[in-house]
């Protein structure tokens, strides 16, 4: 048996991509060491938001193969590393789980193979860290006896518009040639391959369309700030901005930011600058100062619309609408709702929930009460922040039930809420 690509690491990178390939007729191998992920894989259960059942269901149909042993990768034409690459101390990426990867290709090596990182990353982990660890485990030599590139995920989870099939896809080799053999790879089931210089130019890409959105987000946040104080609605400052034809793009302010990518990703460049070049990358030091405090800030605010009716924040009943990173999905990686419930619970309010997405949810190691009652519990607590706005969600309804309702992100229309 032999396979067209082994995926090492079926999250949610990994998983979708897989899903393009069996589309696109390729045989497909799916390689993951949680054993929990293959089995639930195998009998036909999604456990990513992009994904059903029965999209995997027609990936099993299609030839797919979930596994967890290693050996079988040394039967596929390309291997592509989609593990996560979270933050080490220091603010650098946790380069375990890419390591670990890379390693298991390079037991299973043989000449003519392809090796795709995607995992996010700092510039040169390729040339750096992957190509020696490959070389010494197998023997060959990248660029002559294997192709190696880099090809940074741009999966956007929950986006019914943009996928892995008709996302641009940028790819930059070891060598030209690498880049040749990665480009007719992806070419396959993607409609547009952009090729850079190198692997370096590739990872840094990524890092800068991430960076520029962490700065923005920032700008705005910083924004929402000083515009409160001043009695300024920045909200519809940002919509007649953007009327602009050009040279404006919106962003808008949050009660901070979450996912994988912006609250990480930036910080690799950072730590980057500051490890190699010895001084800081300060746009991004700043923006991640400003957006990490936001969840302070709201819940600063929401005492303040406690205080300004006479009601002590400590004791009181908080309800957080919205616990996911992004709306309408059930991601919670990274979610400012968590250092939001942790700052209200300092002040001594009584936290609770409701998200139609996440059915439990606890905060080092403690379960937060969570509501099935949306109304009924937004009638009764002290104050109803709407910390993502979940289509299920009717904010302007809400906020007239609520005896207080704190908007985070410039929904409601009405008079009884308070936007951000």
């Amino acid at each position: 048996m032999s396979y067209d690509v082994v995926i090492l690491g079926l999250g949610y990178v990994g998983l979708p991509l897989a899903q393009q390939a069996i589309r696109a007729g390729m045989s497909v191998l799916g390689f993951d060491i949680d054993e929990t992920v293959v089995r639930s894989l195998g009998d036909g259960r999604s456990h990513v938001d992009d994904l059903s059942d029965t999209d995997v269901e027609k990936m099993l149909a299609g030839g797919f193969q979930p596994t967890s042993d290693e050996t079988l990768i040394r039967q596929a034409r390309t291997a592509v590393i989609c593990v996560p690459t979270p933050l080490a101390e220091g603010d650098g990426p946790d380069l375990r789980a890419v390591l670990g990867a890379t390693s298991a290709i390079g037991r299973n090596l043989r000449p003519g193979m392809l090796v795709v990182l995607e995992s996010t990353t700092y510039p040169g982990t390729t040339d750096e860290e992957v190509r020696p660890r490959l070389e010494q485990l197998s023997g060959l030599t990248a660029g002559i006896d294997f192709h190696l590139a880099f090809s940074p995920e741009r999966i956007d989870p929950g986006n019914e518009v943009y996928g892995a099939h008709n996302t641009p896809k940028v790819v930059g080799g070891y060598t030209p040639a690498c880049t040749d053999r990665a480009e007719a790879f992806y070419g396959r089931f993607v409609e547009t391959v952009v090729r850079t210089r190198s692997t370096r130019e590739a990872e840094t890409a990524k890092l800068l369309e991430n960076t520029y959105r962490h700065v923005n987000i920032a700008l705005v946040n910083e924004m929402a700030r000083f515009c409160h104080e001043l009695d300024i609605d920045l909200w519809d400052v940002i919509h007649a901005a953007s009327t602009k034809p050009f040279g404006f793009q919106a962003f808008y302010p949050g009660p901070g930011v979450g996912g994988h990518c912006i609250p990480i990703d930036p910080n690799y460049l950072s730590h980057n600058v500051r490890s190699k070049l010895g001084y800081p990358f300060r746009f991004v030091e700043l923006a991640q100062e400003i957006n990490t405090t936001m969840p302070a800030y709201v819940a600063r605010r929401a005492q303040n619309l406690l205080n300004a009716d006479g009601h002590a924040v400590r004791g009181a009943t908080v309800l957080l609408l919205g616990i996911t990173y992004k709306a309408n999905i059930a991601d919670q990686r990274e979610s400012p709702a968590a250092p939001l419930a942790r700052h209200l619970a300092a002040l001594g309010a009584t936290v609770a929930y409701h998200d139609p997405h996440v059915t439990t949810w606890e905060l080092d190691g403690v379960p937060v009460s969570r509501t099935d009652d949306l109304h009924g519990a937004a009638a009764a607590a002290d104050l109803v922040i709407l910390v993502q706005n979940h289509r299920e969600y009717d904010p302007d309804q809400l906020a007239r039930l609520a005896k207080r309702f704190f908007d985070t992100r410039g929904v409601t229309t009405v008079g009884e809420a308070h936007r951000l």
